[in-house]
C-alpha cells in the first residue's frame, strides 16, 4: 500500500503520529539530524491537525442575522 500524503492523513492518525514524534524528541536519544527532521515533521503534522480542526469548526458554525441587515457566524446549536 502506498504511503498517504500529509493532506490525505486523517486527523486521528496525524495526531497519533505527532504524539509519537514528541515522545521520540523528548527521549533525547537522537542525533542532531534526526532531531531536526523529526521537529520539521512534527511542525507539519501540527499544522495539518490545526487545519483539520479549523475546517471542522467552520462546519459547525451557522449564520445568524445581526440585527443591522447583515449576518454573523455563531456556533451551531443542535436541538433534539
Amino acid at each position: 500500500m502506498a504511503e498517504e500524503t500529509l493532506a490525505e492523513l486523517p486527523f486521528e492518525r496525524a495526531l497519533a503520529e505527532l504524539e509519537a514524534v514528541v515522545q521520540r524528541l523528548e527521549s533525547g536519544a537522537l542525533t542532531l539530524e534526526e532531531t531536526v527532521a523529526l521537529y520539521e515533521r512534527g511542525r507539519e503534522l501540527a499544522r495539518h491537525c490545526q487545519s483539520l480542526l479549523d475546517e471542522a469548526d467552520l462546519r459547525l458554525q451557522q449564520l445568524a442575522p445581526d440585527g443591522a441587515g447583515g449576518y454573523v457566524t455563531t456556533p451551531l446549536v443542535v436541538t433534539e
